[in-house]
């Protein structure tokens, strides 16, 4: 292996780790902003419940995706400076936005929520939460202009063989970048909505195996409780309320993100005719989708590939919209490229062990088919269950079956599935090129980055091997560590975000402990509870 490979591996480790925690802050966040409205409008118990609940799972996968996300920053400067030296220009204004205005206001009014319950007027809470989140989602559109750039380059002049910005609001209002937002939005409410699908079906089944429910004649569900446990029939509602509107946003989200992968198709035809290609395994040129391709989808020739089950005119139609237009394939496209950009790297130190070699063009097939359709299907899958979760539990609760229970359960990871294929499959997709070249009428066409000339030259493979192993090994740790918390407080269920409601039947005093005088049972180290407190640690 060499310095380059060693350096993508570990941009690639750490990026698709911290994208886990993105999605889910992002759609878990705007969900619990919405559920607390809905408890501020109607007053309603178990919109409160649900609001602490999910907004304690959201806290826990927030600071983790914090933690993750500082790696990404240094990366760039200290493996890739190559890289940062051509598009510092660029990148620095969307992602000095990102950082001093949507990370400082998310930071500020987040911490402004977690503190602020019964410190705050009920509305000007509510209003810390949406702006929040809302800054999540804004932090997202920055860090999306910088990779749509990467992906698309415009508002841009070479100066001296670097990329100096000429026009913000182009780099701003990319077309490249109107399409990938909405479509990762979309993304991370489909995350969203699976979690709280998954999670609920197990809070419901535990409530059916502890016989707290039961069901009458009709499958309908008969509603118990256990209050000295916290399971009310308030806690019955928050999980039915919880599991429909999580898997009523999983549809929507699914709709969301294939109407929007759809342009995003249709861009990438116009942009990337290489990564289109190789989604499909195509080496001639056609019009069909491949269902199925069988053969050596990582050969570099291209020619070992027989595609078994396809569909006529699809393909075109998610490149054009038409049903006609013939896509170029593989060895279509090489030849192009050659002429464009050549057939070797130059001959240049800034190259490193790749000066003077062969430009292979083809990014790597297996990866970017597979990556393509795991996409897909992952996204597919978890609509569909979110649909028949719709209709299993019309009737006030889930099935008995503890199989069907962990089906749910691990149904959480389709979307998380998806999402990360898809980011794969974005950015393979995009080899040999770091900055990819765009000869279309938005784009400019002498403005592009080899991957191989974007690693820092003064780096060794062997501090880069160290890097990788070191961050590989405290990110598994971080992982067990959101694991092993997510697990405490689901098992937990809402009193794990609510300690006050196991103390519901003691007297008035806020101990804990029924003796009807002031007391500091019940919390940690003899502190008298404190609900804001118990809610923040």
């Amino acid at each position: 292996m060499e310095a380059l490979d060693i350096a993508r591996w570990q941009f690639g480790i750490t990026t698709v780790y911290h994208f886990l925690m993105v999605p889910l802050t992002i759609g878990l966040g705007l969900v619990v902003a919405a559920l607390q409205t809905a408890w501020v409008r109607t007053g309603k118990e178990e919109y409160l419940r649900l609001t602490k609940f999910w907004g304690k799972l959201f806290l826990i996968n927030f600071i983790m995706g914090v933690a993750t996300g500082l790696v990404q920053e240094f990366q760039f400067g200290m493996a890739w400076s190559e890289y940062s030296r051509f598009v510092g220009d660029v990148f620095g204004a969307p992602l000095a936005l990102e950082s001093l205005l949507a990370f400082f206001t998310e930071s500020v009014f987040l911490g402004l929520w977690i503190f602020g319950w019964k410190r705050l007027p009920q509305k000007l809470h509510l209003a810390t939460i949406w702006l929040a989140t809302g800054a999540s989602a804004l932090s997202a559109y920055f860090i999306l202009a910088a990779n749509s750039w990467m992906q698309h380059p415009v508002g841009v002049e070479m100066v001296d063989g670097r990329a100096v910005m000429t026009d913000i609001w182009a780099i701003l209002t990319n077309n490249t970048l109107l399409v990938a937002f909405p479509h990762t939005i979309t993304g991370a409410f489909a995350v969203a909505g699976g979690f709280l699908l998954g999670i609920s079906w197990y809070q419901l089944w535990k409530r059916r195996r502890d016989g707290i429910d039961t069901v009458d004649a009709d499958g309908r569900v008969v509603v118990g409780e256990n209050a000295a446990i916290g399971r009310d029939k308030t806690d019955h509602a928050v999980w039915i309320k919880a599991l429909r509107i999580g898997a009523a946003v999983a549809v929507v989200a699914f709709a969301g993100t294939a109407i929007t992968g759809d342009l995003q198709g249709k861009l990438m035809f116009e942009q990337q005719p290489m990564k289109m290609a190789a989604a499909e395994a195509a080496c001639h040129n056609g019009t069909a989708f491949s269902v199925l391709s069988v053969g050596d989808v990582g050969a570099k020739d291209c020619e070992d590939v027989q595609t078994l089950i396809e569909v006529p005119g699809v393909l075109s139609f998610l490149a054009n919209g038409d049903f006609n237009t013939p896509v170029d394939g593989v060895n279509t496209l090489i030849p192009e490229y050659q002429e464009k950009y050549g057939t070797h790297l130059p001959d240049d130190p800034m190259y490193g062990e790749q000066a003077g070699q062969e430009i292979d063009y083809l990014p790597v097939m297996s990866v970017t088919y597979w990556g393509f359709r795991i996409m897909i299907g992952f996204g597919g899958v978890a609509a569909a269950a979110a649909a028949v979760a719709l209709w299993v539990t019309r009737k006030g609760t889930v099935p008995e079956s503890k199989w069907l229970m962990r089906l749910a359960v691990f149904g959480i990871l389709a979307p998380f599935g998806a999402n990360s294929a898809g980011w794969i499959f974005t950015e393979m997709g995009r080899q040999p090129f770091v900055v990819v070249p765009n000869p279309s009428f938005t784009g400019i066409d002498n403005v592009f980055m080899f991957t191989a000339a974007a690693v820092s030259p003064g780096v060794s493979m062997a501090e880069l091997l160290f890097s990788v192993i070191s961050f590989t090994v405290i990110y598994l740790a971080l992982l067990v560590v959101e694991v092993r918390l997510l697990f405490k407080y689901v098992r937990g269920g809402v009193p794990s975000a609510m300690p006050e409601l196991l103390h519901a039947s003691d007297s008035n005093d806020g101990d804990g402990d029924g003796d009807g005088t002031p007391g500091t049972s019940g919390t940690p180290g003899g502190r008298k509870s404190d609900d804001v407190l118990d809610f923040a640690y």
